[in-house]
């Protein structure tokens, strides 16, 4: 493997650890790897801390192909709770108001699911890395600001029901870049007169990636030092480096 050529890594992010610490911790481990040699690592496509699953890394020269990833369509598998809502629409926050859920059948969440197949216009929520500004939407709106964001072109594939347990349903998602599953979440609870929010969120592909042949971060070092790697001299990797 050379990982200053580049290399694309999928990991299974855990709960609560943010991409960006997943990025920390394969930089680290590849700095150590290579007897010190700086590489340059970025992820193609923040996963929420309270999301786990397909995480992609890429390192050296594949971070040119960061944003070639990012375009690929995804997978999740999203746990609903149907009649309460949060600030974050999912469990970050919460829940800040309670509806009634007595009128909602099997038939009629199925009937809401499918009007959202296609392609919508969806606004993301407030508590996201969207930026108002030049600010991060989740700055401004923990400082108490009224956020408002514009709603965005998004392409829902399919979504299936895994399970109608209420007041808790499991979905699959098929979708494309830039789609917020919270937001979604927070859609369906509107169109069935009630209310939703996340209660898990796996992302279970991206693209030809899955989370079933993904690395765990957690042993990504003892990993490494069992495959066969280039290491190049400080010079070629400095090189390298500069050349992105």
């Amino acid at each position: 493997m050379n990982f200053f050529d580049g290399e694309v890594l999928a990991f299974d992010k855990p709960y609560r650890a943010t991409s960006f610490k997943v990025v920390y911790t394969v930089r680290n481990a590849l700095t150590a790897r290579m007897d010190g040699r700086k590489i340059k690592v970025g992820h193609a496509g923040t996963l929420d801390p309270l999301a786990t699953g397909v995480l992609l890394i890429c390192t050296g020269r594949a971070t040119k192909r960061i944003e070639e990833l990012q375009a690929l369509d995804k997978e999740y598998e999203a746990t609903l709770r149907l009649g309460a809502t949060t600030a974050s629409y999912d469990m970050e926050h919460p829940v800040d108001a309670e509806y009634p859920t007595a009128h909602i059948t099997r038939e009629l969440l199925e009937e809401a699911l499918r009007s959202f197949v296609g392609e919508i216009q969806q606004v993301p929520p407030v508590y996201s890395a969207c930026k108002v500004e030049g600010t991060h939407a989740y700055h401004l709106a923990r400082r108490g600001a009224d956020v408002r964001l514009r709603p965005r072109p998004v392409t829902i594939y399919g979504i299936e029901l895994l399970s109608f347990e209420m007041p808790d349903v499991r979905l699959r998602i098929h979708c494309s870049k830039g789609t917020y599953i919270r937001a979604l979440a927070r859609d369906i609870g509107e169109a069935l007169h009630s209310g939703a929010y996340l209660t898990a969120l796996r992302r279970t592909r991206i693209g030809p990636y899955k989370a079933g042949d993904c690395l765990d971060p957690t042993t990504f070092a003892d990993w490494l030092q069992g495959q066969e790697i280039e290491i190049p001299t400080i010079t070629e990797a400095r090189t390298t480096n500069d050349s992105k």
